[in-house]
């Protein structure tokens, strides 16, 4: 039987690679879908019998009927569709559900590796049209505006050596993936890839077929869920993954596409290793103790370990790859007097030992001899297919200066030597390497609250008695916690003093929050300043809730000017990072507010900052959903304050998207020319110097601040009584949503409260959305919009027009209403009102149903509004595609999820029904591409 992959002909297929706009570009992604159904369904038949296969269409087709009916307004045969549905899954039994809802877990997942495939496709797809204008979220997009207003080349390059972009990786409490499944995944992955070669042979086209239905099928027998909650090490190990998957090899690529981009724009060639260093990473695994108790100072040392150790085995691959292919004989090629002298050095130290035969054995070959002292150095040993007898002992590298200086003396020998192609292919990828990632990979962050700080500070006494070593008799386990983290920090910063530079602090209220950990760390024999060779240690004040983004910046003035800390300044450079909650903020204050005071926080902090001469760095803690802080990253980063971007900025990225952004090279490559494009564009402003009525500025008018302020302090006080304030809306999101079977998901190692309090104060925010995404609620992600936006409007049609030109032109109203409008499209109140039916209080519930429902219908009504659009999405018809794709897919699973919720409730829980509900937690969290 032919493939499901094999075209009519390949001039077709060819085409359809190529096409940038209509139903043709989106071929590839049909087919693939298609054809993955198809096989899926197969392999269900295969695996579990017609009967499952049976039930999940008839599953299928009942949400496309329900939805159906829903858009043409039959709310009749919608309601009567729903009520056959429930009834057919209130028969199924736990290990029925648990199928079903895997089925449909599995769909989504060969749905989001098909979409992924195809991102990949257009953009090579792209590259491929020498036509084609450079978007505006790519580098030559970025710096083709530039050009056009007026950038020289020379200040084009100046700009982009401002840039420091730094992804942070954090663990995530609802990231559902484990590492096993991960892995498959990619392979799947790797055969769409190969599928869409042009042109290949019917048989292999029918071999990749069986391929990839043996990897659906092998994926079908792995356990998905976890059978007990993962350790900090394994998510440690989960997020070091990447950097073989994807990231060591997209750093020589974006390197190259930004050397490419200067050329194409500028005529400018510098080497890729000559550019500046514009991309670094960081992790919060392993370091973010804050309400994890699983976080010891043992498991913070095992991350670093682990981190160097990967680094270290890639160096060597790269090494000994340098070893294998630079095999230049000074017979033939000169070598340069500074190699031969550093060379000399190091031999040197072989003499009166039995190791001179290796000054024998490569006699003319300085520079083999010099990689393998390298290696020596780095405390690897090179291969050869004529085994070494022995290798001398060198001492390591202090420092990665160090490292680096041999490597450039190694590629100035070769530049001057005729060796300049070896040198950029062979030598220039790990040049970029060790500056980007040194001896240490990334920067790990330790995290903790302050309020730990302030309990052990006022048990530890005053500093004189602690100074001379005494400690008080008794003790807290937290402080002594305390105690031996600082002092794992300082032997981890003994050893590599540059793989932790950052003390996050949560609840961060006041100047005495940042002194605490400076007297803590200096107790436990950190070096806290800058120095030679070592950053110090730096206090990040994390401000989360709203009252603490509004006193950010007196807080960091006081302690900007205080006479303690100026010192501390001058050590770092005047450098210092304060780091924004997204999280939490929208959990206090509702989006609008949440987006509101980020945004002056950003801006007050900025001009403090220029008031006492501190280069500030903001570190921005998004989250992966939108109710969160999340959305997209370009559109985000451009709508930062015109006056408040330094071109320097650290963003974490959750343990949720990661796999979507740097699961592949391709993928990561692009995010982070994203992020760059977008920093880029931000620094420099192009569009503010042109005059159109289309260019987004970023520039606030006074007409623009005063409407943001009233709205955000409408829907603040909205907010607040509505939610935060009103006890029936805890009650009804705790029975309302499977906020509390996230315990038995076995999912992250971090718990859902910071203290096991049950309250609003005590929950984290990620559970928080969490309880609402998975109930297609979503309510933080929207609430109280709609009512500021309605109550904006009410006062005349010029306040509507002042609402419409700020979605027009000014980038952060746009980025927030179009991250509440995707929202808006995800929450499904049909859908929501059968979780709502789980609620004990019937007055309750229908209290707190109808506020949300109203808030929902209003806050869609403005939008629509606002954008002036019909229909929601009408502007991102990709985005809108998707979701009706899914859409279907993912209600039969929150309706598999809400009948074995009741059932836990009504007759107690069991092995099997948790596992089963984890799997639609699964199943819809892939669904809807979001957790929590």
């Amino acid at each position: 039987m032919a493939s499901l992959w094999q075209p009519k002909n390949w001039s077709e297929r060819l085409a359809e690679l190529e096409a940038q706009t209509g139903d043709l570009k989106e071929a590839p992604l049909r087919r693939d879908v298609r054809s993955l159904g198809k096989l899926l369904g197969d392999v269900l038949r295969e695996q579990v019998g017609d009967e499952l296969f049976q039930l999940v269409e008839k599953l299928r087709l009942s949400a496309i009927e329900r939805r159906d009916a829903d858009a043409k307004g039959d709310t009749a045969r919608a309601n009567s569709t729903l009520q056959q549905t429930i009834l057919s899954i209130h028969s199924l039994d736990e290990k029925q559900a648990y199928q079903l809802a895997r089925a449909f877990a599995f769909y989504f997942e060969l749905i989001n590796l098909a979409e992924t495939n195809h991102r990949k496709r257009r953009r090579v797809a792209h590259e491929l049209n020498p036509s084609t204008i450079p978007q505006r979220g790519s580098l030559r997009g970025t710096l083709r505006r530039m050009k056009q207003v007026g950038y020289t080349a020379e200040q084009a390059y100046d700009l982009l050596g401002q840039l420091r972009v730094t992804p942070v990786f954090t663990a995530h409490p609802t990231e559902v993936a484990r590492r096993l499944v991960m892995f498959k995944q990619r392979r799947i992955s790797y055969i769409l890839w190969r599928l869409d070669r042009i042109p290949t042979a019917p048989e292999r086209l029918e071999a990749l077929e069986r391929e990839l239905m043996a990897e659906i099928s092998a994926l079908w027998q792995t356990n998905d869920v976890r059978t007990e909650r993962p350790s900090v090490r394994d998510e440690i190990r989960i997020g070091l993954d990447y950097y073989e998957a994807s990231l060591f090899a997209t750093l020589p690529r974006l390197y190259g596409e930004i050397s490419g981009a200067l050329a194409a724009e500028y005529g400018l060639k510098p080497a890729p290793a000559d550019l500046p260093i514009v991309v670094d990473y960081g992790s919060w695994i392993g370091g973010d103790r804050d309400g994890n108790p699983y976080v010891t100072p043992d498991v913070t040392r095992e991350a670093i370990t682990m981190a160097s150790k990967l680094l270290l085995k890639h160096y060597g691959a790269r090494l000994q790859n340098l070893f294998e292919q630079l095999g230049a004989s000074t017979r033939q090629a000169p070598v340069s007097k500074e190699l031969l002298k550093l060379v000399a050095g190091y031999v040197k130290q072989f003499h009166g030992t039995e190791h001179e035969t290796l000054e024998q054995r490569f006699a003319h070959e300085p520079v083999r001899l010099l990689v393998i002292c390298i290696m020596i150095r780095l405390g690897a040993s090179p291969r050869s297919s004529v085994p070494f007898s022995g290798l001398p002992t060198l001492p390591h590298y202090a420092g990665a200066d160090e490292f680096q200086h041999d490597l450039c003396v190694l590629r100035t020998s070769l530049m001057e030597n005729r060796g300049s192609r070896l040198a950029e292919l062979l030598l220039d990828p790990l040049l970029l390497e060790v500056r980007t990632y040194g001896l240490h990979l990334h920067t790990l962050d330790i995290r903790q609250h302050a309020r730990v700080h302030a309990a052990a500070v006022a048990e530890l006494g005053d500093v004189q008695r602690v100074n001379e070593g005494g400690l008080p008799k008794q003790l807290s386990a937290q402080t002594l916690e305390l105690i031996d983290t600082v002092r794992a920090v300082a032997e981890i910063k003994r050893k590599s003093p540059r793989a932790i530079r950052q003390y996050v602090i949560s609840g961060a209220t006041e100047k005495e929050d940042l002194l605490r950990v400076i007297w803590l760390a200096r107790m436990g024999g950190v070096t806290v300043e800058g120095r030679e060779g070592d950053p110090g240690l730096k206090p990040v004040p994390l401000f989360e809730s709203i009252e603490d983004l509004r006193n950010a910046p007196r807080i960091c003035r006081d302690v900007w000017t205080s006479e303690a800390y100026k010192p501390l300044l001058e050590s770092w450079n005047c450098e210092q990072e304060i780091m924004l909650g997204y999280s939490d903020s929208n959990k206090d204050g509702g989006m609008i507010t949440s987006t509101w005071e980020i945004y002056k926080a950003h801006r007050a902090l900025h001009d403090v900052a220029r008031e006492c001469g501190v280069k500030l760095r903001l570190f921005h803690g998004r989250g992966g959903t939108v109710g969160r802080g999340g959305g997209p990253t370009h559109r985000a980063i451009y709508a930062q304050p015109f006056d408040g971007f330094n071109g320097q900025f650290r963003i974490t990225e959750q343990g949720e998207v990661m796999n979507w952004k740097y699961s592949d090279v391709v993928l990561a490559e692009r995010n982070l020319e994203l992020m760059l494009a977008a920093s880029l564009d931000a620094l420099a402003r192009p569009d503010a110097k042109l005059q159109c009525d289309a260019c987004l500025t970023g520039i606030l008018t006074p007409e623009w601040e005063e409407a943001l302020n009233e709205l955000s302090e409408t829907s603040y006080g909205f907010y607040r009584s509505s939610i935060v304030e009103d006890p029936e809306v805890f009650t009804y999101f705790e029975q309302a949503t499977p906020v509390v079977e996230l315990e038995h998901a076995k999912i992250g190692s971090r718990p859902a409260r910071r203290s096991g309090k049950r309250n609003f104060a005590d929950l984290r925010a990620i559970p928080w959305v969490f309880g609402w995404m998975q109930s297609r609620h979503l309510v933080p992600a929207w609430f109280g919009v709609g009512h500021a936006l309605e109550a904006f409007a009410a006062k005349g049609p010029e306040a509507l027009a002042l609402l419409q030109q700020m979605m027009r032109e000014f980038p952060l109203f746009i980025d927030m209403l179009r991250n509440v409008e995707m929202a808006l499209v995800k929450s499904d109140f049909g859908i929501a009102r059968m979780y709502a039916g789980l609620v004990k209080d019937e007055e309750l519930r229908e209290r707190v149903w109808s506020k949300l429902l109203a808030e929902f219908e209003r806050t869609k009504k403005m939008v629509l509004a606002v954008t002036g659009q019909t229909e929601l999405l009408a502007t991102n018809p990709v985005l809108a595609r998707s979701v009706r794709l899914r859409n279907p897919y993912v209600d039969p699973m929150s309706l598999i999820q809400v009948e074995l919720m009741r059932r836990k409730r009504d007759e107690g829980e069991t092995d099997d029904l948790n596992r089963a509900i984890t799997a639609t937690i699964n199943g819809i969290s892939a669904g809807l591409r979001n957790t929590g």
